[in-house]
């Protein structure tokens, strides 16, 4: 489509009342307004017949796959017949922010590539609905506007980069899991191997009947404990879809399981998934090897968000039912105060008698924000106590959760899954599963 411009518009505009004056004062000067308006009219066409001629070629190329809350770019490739400043824009629908507007300096049959930012903040689908252009005539009085199609869909998947880079900086665990036995020996609960006793061994592993035998003092070397069930448990239910730092509950929890998910499977463990809100959504069998990473993702990414209350009692119950041995479980949920955690507490508890629980919950900034300066009026002074009494309550609910033997994990969203997996590294170093 082509259309007049701004500056055509300021010109015709001023052309009016300055034809006004001009007649008022000099009456024999009036052609000059129409003149003016002729002028403008020709300046026009003339842009527009330039833009009929140029030919304006456009390609975007979008991820394959998007990461929840991580950024990426959208390339936008422009080429044109002509030298010209383009403006583009692109109709994104979808779990992301409207795209910006942005503009570029194309050369005569050349190239412009220039990548745009999109930052996804749910996991679903991004769908690049239109690409807009916009580039003016070589006087400016007129511009043409382009609108391509693009019909290009995007998946936004659980974001596996941030678990990349948190399990690098777990690296150098492999040796005290178990990786390498051969490193890191007297730890664990698996006995390795005999070896004669030097200075600085714990006198504890020493093997007196071995001893004896041999009649040379020798100890036992140990080594960390394999094959363990890891079954990570997520809660879907409506307080989880609250927004923390820009990305639901949810997402934050999915990363942070994930990225103890990829720990585990190093470890030599096996992993699973159980997700549930009023009913059971998911469930993944423990196992080990190449493609069990694969399919927690896979599980993980089809875990929907959910408007329902959560049923502890359905869900743990079916959860224990089907695990036929002792299990490292790890429950990610959240609550709100102690009686509507009533029923979880008592639920975990039930489930903590056969297996070991790990609780995990995401710390509530918006509680500590009452708390980071100096009350100045009496709407604030209300605030900080109805967070204080909420603070008190999760701590209580924590308290109630630990005496029945539950580990809890609780931290803010940008250190949760570091500190899961150094619970977890904990738990396996006393061999308490």
């Amino acid at each position: 489509m082509i259309h007049p411009t701004a500056r055509a518009a300021v010109a015709v505009g001023i052309a009016a009342p300055a034809a006004l004056i001009i007649a008022f004062v000099t009456p024999g000067w009036w052609v000059i307004g129409p003149a003016w308006f002729a002028v403008v009219l020709a300046a026009i066409a003339a842009d527009a017949a330039s833009l009929v001629r140029r030919r304006i070629d456009a390609a975007v190329e979008l991820p394959q796959v998007l990461h929840v809350g991580e950024p990426d770019r959208v390339l936008v490739r422009i080429a044109c017949s002509d030298s010209v400043t383009v403006e583009f824009a692109v109709d994104i629908e979808g779990p992301t922010a409207a795209l910006d507007t942005h503009s570029g300096r194309v050369a005569a049959d050349g190239t412009l590539a220039r990548e745009i930012e999109i930052r996804p903040y749910r996991r679903g689908k991004v769908r690049l609905a239109r690409l807009w252009l916009r580039s003016a005539g070589p006087l400016g009085f007129a511009a043409r506007t382009l609108r391509r199609a693009l019909d290009a869909d995007c998946p936004v998947v659980p974001n596996i980069a941030s678990v990349k880079r948190h399990a690098l900086a777990f690296a150098a665990s492999d040796a005290p899991l178990g990786i390498k036995p051969q490193i890191e020996k007297g730890s664990g609960s698996e006995f390795e191997a005999l070896r004669e006793y030097a200075a600085g061994l714990d006198t504890r592993t020493i093997d007196w009947k071995h001893t004896a035998r041999h009649r040379k003092l020798l100890c036992k070397e140990f080594q960390t404990e394999r094959n363990h069930h890891v079954v990570l448990a997520l809660d879907t239910g409506h307080l989880m879809a609250e927004t923390v730092d820009g990305l639901p509950k949810l997402d934050h929890a999915i990363g942070a399981l994930l990225l103890l998910g990829y720990v585990s499977l190093k470890a030599g463990d096996k992993v699973g998934v159980a997700a549930f809100d009023a009913q059971t959504r998911a469930f993944v069998t423990p196992s080990g090897g190449v493609g069990t990473m694969a399919r927690l993702q896979r599980a993980f990414a089809a875990v929907d968000y959910s408007t329902n209350e959560t049923n502890f009692t359905l869900a743990l119950a079916q959860l224990r039912g089907r695990l036929s041995r002792r299990s490292l479980i790890v429950v990610a949920t959240d609550f709100v105060d102690t009686v509507t955690a009533d029923l979880m507490i008592d639920n975990l508890g039930y489930l903590a008698r056969r297996h070991l629980i790990i609780f995990v919950a995401l710390s509530d900034t918006s509680l500590e924000d009452p708390f980071a300066r100096r009350p100045d009026d009496i709407e604030h002074v209300a605030r900080a106590v109805v967070a204080y009494d909420l603070m008190r309550e999760r701590r209580a609910v924590f308290a109630r959760l630990t005496r029945l033997g539950v580990l809890c994990v609780e931290a803010p969203a940008s250190r949760l899954g570091p500190s899961l997996v150094n619970r977890y590294l904990a738990v396996k170093a006393r061999d308490q599963i």
